[in-house]
């Protein structure tokens, strides 16, 4: 007696649930092998799986549901709330856009292939509703791939934010500047009696001695301010603008990150200590990793600094160490944490993107026993009082970010005003690709 099409896919479904670990290994497997795709081979198994076993939970459902019915809705909104978690985790993992889309192709072949061989040995299975199935999982596949790019696109619009955050605050500083020397010019104009009607009289009447020793000394100090923090974020725009361009490259060698962590700390303990702040270094005296020097050394500089600039009392501490084939960078900070300002949405984006990571991650840790790695959220809850972002904060971020995804690293936040801001980077010990210096 000929199956019903519910009992078809009934079928199928039993079977891909089957070979569940047999298609997450030949997915993994593809995704190895490609010489695209660099990211994966940092991830661990539990990492590089993610939510996906959720998806194929969700694409199980679509096929067992009845088109058209609830249960069809349910299983459309289960696979795109995983597609999108999924995708927001990879950014934070450091996948380019190239790399994400090419690993949603070796998934869609490596089900095509389970489907097809299910087929082949199964006469029974008619080819009708073989062509259903695929129809359905390439829609799926076609849908992952738009989520994913939707993900990136709004996390593109939130660094986008952040860095016209900095730029506003530039301006406001730039602004208060031009007021105080309006100030200025008519105090100086007040007491010498005189009428002041543009800039180059006032400039001469700034230089004359009735002008007082403190006011102009204000008004120096303002100039300078202003002039120094347009002129670093100039420098910052430049950097970020090379690394978007794709100018920038991994030159990979063999150095020791211990030693490193430590030159840095001893260069910047002076900045902690005169600021009243603790500045401590946490980890192995010695690590020996392969990676590109220069750019750990201006990612973890970048991540000190304004761990160092936001935090008004206690201190940060820096830490290093390894994770399987991975090691990791972490500063922690005693700071008012990342929680208000303009530049909110990246800092969201971050967290979000680390609570994602820390859900798979504890799901794997509790099949295969191990501990759970990703960093957990900081106890506490939302400060709407907390300062808002400074200036450079969102433009910092995305290099920071920008540095990870040129390394094949990824990047976890946890933050909360109660406790702090802590930042973690984890990266792979070697390398297969890049250029090399012997």
């Amino acid at each position: 007696m000929a199956k019903t099409k519910i009992e078809q896919f009934n079928a199928l479904c039993d079977y891909l649930r089957e070979q569940r670990e047999a298609i997450l290994q030949a997915w993994r497997k593809a995704a190895d092998t490609d010489p695209k795709q660099t990211t994966v081979r940092a991830l661990t198994r539990g990492q590089f799986n993610d939510h996906i076993p959720q998806v194929l939970d969700a694409f199980e459902g679509k096929l067992r549901a009845r088109p058209g019915g609830a249960a069809d809705k349910a299983a459309d909104s289960a696979t795109k709330r995983e597609e999108v978690k999924h995708g927001l985790h990879r950014w934070q993992q450091g996948y380019q856009l190239q790399e994400l889309m090419q690993e949603w192709g070796h998934f869609q072949l490596c089900i095509f292939q389970v489907v097809e061989t299910y087929a082949a040995t199964h006469p029974e299975f008619e080819r009708e509703t073989l062509v259903e199935a695929n129809h359905l999982m390439i829609t799926l596949v076609n849908e992952a791939i738009s989520e994913s790019t939707a993900q990136y696109e709004r996390m593109q619009q939130a660094e986008a934010a952040g860095r016209l955050n900095d730029l506003e605050v530039a301006l406001t500083s730039l602004n208060e500047i031009e007021r105080r020397r309006a100030i200025l010019i008519h105090e100086a104009v007040h007491d010498i009696g005189s009428n002041v009607f543009g800039v180059a009289l006032a400039a001469k009447l700034l230089g004359k001695p009735d002008i007082g020793m403190g006011d102009r000394v204000d008004f120096a100090k303002l100039l300078e301010q202003g002039v120094q923090s347009v002129s670093a974020m100039l420098s910052d725009l430049k950097e970020l603008a090379r690394l978007e361009a794709g100018r920038e490259t991994r030159v990979i060698s063999e150095f020791d990150a211990a030693v490193l962590v430590a030159e840095l700390g001893n260069a910047n303990r002076p900045v902690a200590s005169g600021k009243g702040l603790f500045l401590e270094i946490e980890g192995p005296s010695s690590l020996p990793v392969e990676c590109d020097p220069g750019k750990v050394r201006r990612l973890l500089q970048n991540l000190l600094m304004n761990a160092l600039r936001y935090t008004e009392q206690g201190g940060v501490t820096v830490s290093l160490g390894m994770e399987g084939d991975n090691w990791w960078l972490m500063v922690k900070d005693t700071g008012p944490g990342m929680q208000a300002g303009p530049g909110a949405p990246m800092v969201v984006g971050l967290k979000e993107a680390t609570a994602s990571a820390r859900e798979s991650d504890e799901e794997s840790a509790a099949l295969t026993g191990e501990t759970p790695r990703v960093l957990v959220a900081a106890p506490g809850g939302e400060n709407l009082h907390a300062p808002h972002q400074q200036a450079g904060e969102g433009i910092g971020l995305s290099i920071v970010k920008r540095l990870c995804e040129l390394l094949d690293a990824s990047l976890e936040m946890a933050s909360a005003a109660e406790t702090g801001t802590t930042f973690r980077v984890v990266l792979p010990r070697k390398y297969e690709g890049g250029m090399r210096i012997p």
